[in-house]
């Protein structure tokens, strides 16, 4: 049988995403959309502009996993990330790694890596937007919040890695 291609609806990442926020009080928007698997490509199913856009990556740097929230306008500067990380070497998590870990394909992260036991660092880039989207353990489910609510939301560090 072939591995399923997109995560569509609510999945087990949204639902824990769900109850975090609001057992936090931290209001939010629920979007429904088509299936999206690029940051372009969920801009214009969100009607959001790409900067407000708070992609999540995860790289492993040593013996560690760590979770990134970087603007989707934004790619990473892995000499800054090195610094940010301490570390010589760091690379991105393979497929494989991401779902073991979140429970999410590529394409569907969303930013708490907190809720994954990962340490999670934010891109000061992305606190120049009031208000971000991002997936939600989804192909097809984003929330739009303030950039404010989700630095609290996911525990972020803020540091700088995007390139300039």
């Amino acid at each position: 049988m072939a591995e399923q291609e997109h995560q569509i609806g609510e999945t087990e990442a949204t639902k824990k995403i769900l109850d975090h926020l609001t057992s936090l009080d931290i209001p939010f928007d629920k979007l429904e959309h088509e299936v999206v698997t690029t940051s372009e490509a969920a801009a214009g199913a969100r009607s959001s502009r790409l900067e407000e856009g708070a992609k999540a990556l995860i790289v492993k740097a040593g013996d560690a996993f760590y979770h990134l929230i970087i603007s989707a306008a934004k790619r990473v500067d892995n000499n800054k990330l090195r610094k940010t990380l301490g570390t010589r070497k760091v690379r991105f998590a393979r497929p494989e790694e991401v779902m073991q870990l979140t429970g999410c394909m590529p394409g569907a992260v969303p930013p708490f890596g907190n809720l994954f036991g990962l340490k999670v660092y934010m891109d000061d880039a992305l606190l120049a937007e009031d208000t971000v989207y991002f997936n939600c353990g989804s192909h097809t489910v984003s929330l739009r919040m303030s950039q404010e609510d989700m630095v609290k939301a996911t525990d972020a560090e803020i540091a700088s890695f995007s390139q300039e």
